[in-house]
């Protein structure tokens, strides 16, 4: 448990000087603000962009797996009904020998 806690102490300790460490390279850096301003706002929508075509190819990917999901289960449930309808044959065919070996037991 404490090897739990250490860890999660250490996530934090580096989740918070990696924010200190932007701040502090956006603050000195040798650009002025509105070069800063304008880097700043270039990259997030790049990263908007790149989120966004993600989304899209993350989309496509699970209406795939939905479709292929569904073939399958049309595939299984025409199966089931097949080998379902066979057990019901082969129980009535069962049932009625042994109706026929009761009605000629003396």
């Amino acid at each position: 448990m404490s090897d739990r806690d250490d860890f999660g102490a250490f996530l934090i300790g580096f989740v918070v000087g990696g924010l200190t460490g932007a701040v502090a390279a956006l603050l000195l850096a040798p650009q002025s603000g509105e070069e800063t301003r304008t880097l700043l706002k270039e990259k997030s929508i790049e990263l908007r962009d790149k989120a966004s075509q993600s989304a899209e190819e993350a989309l496509a990917r699970a209406e795939a797996a939905a479709a292929e999901a569904g073939a399958n289960y049309e595939k299984l449930a025409q199966e089931v009904k097949t080998r379902g309808g066979e057990v019901i044959e082969a129980t009535k065919k069962a049932v009625s020998r042994k109706r026929g070996t009761v009605e000629t037991a003396p």
